[in-house]
């Protein structure tokens, strides 16, 4: 059973850059395919990239996102980079991909808000 805890998030003008942390506890990242998701108000969270040997984005962060992990730490990142007002919202990370997106509310932690805005 993992649980993870996002930290990173904040308010950022557009253009700048912000790197996101998804830190694992009870286990190890192993193999695992670890999502990152952003939920924009009144939205259900949406997968926008995702890791296990091999690395996924969403169209509208391509380029911009990257995502990484460092099994020692027990860590997955996602570094943003170009920010845009549209990425604003809560970001979770959670084991697995796309199919996340199908998951009730319940079962999304708390996340950290990341708000792009002049």
């Amino acid at each position: 059973q993992l649980q993870f805890v996002e930290s990173g998030g904040g308010l950022v003008q557009p253009g700048g850059s912000l790197r996101l942390s998804c830190a694992a506890s009870g286990g190890t990242l192993g193999n695992n395919v670890i999502g990152w998701f952003r939920q924009a108000p009144g939205k259900n969270p949406e997968a926008v990239s995702c890791i296990s040997s091999n690395t996924w984005y969403t169209d509208s962060v391509k380029g911009r996102f990257t995502i990484s992990r460092d099994n020692a730490k027990n860590t997955v990142f996602l570094q943003m980079n170009s920010l845009k007002p549209e990425d604003t919202g809560i970001y979770y990370c959670k084991r697995g991909c796309k199919e996340n997106e199908r998951l009730p509310p319940q079962y999304w932690g708390q996340g950290t808000q990341v708000t792009v805005s002049s």
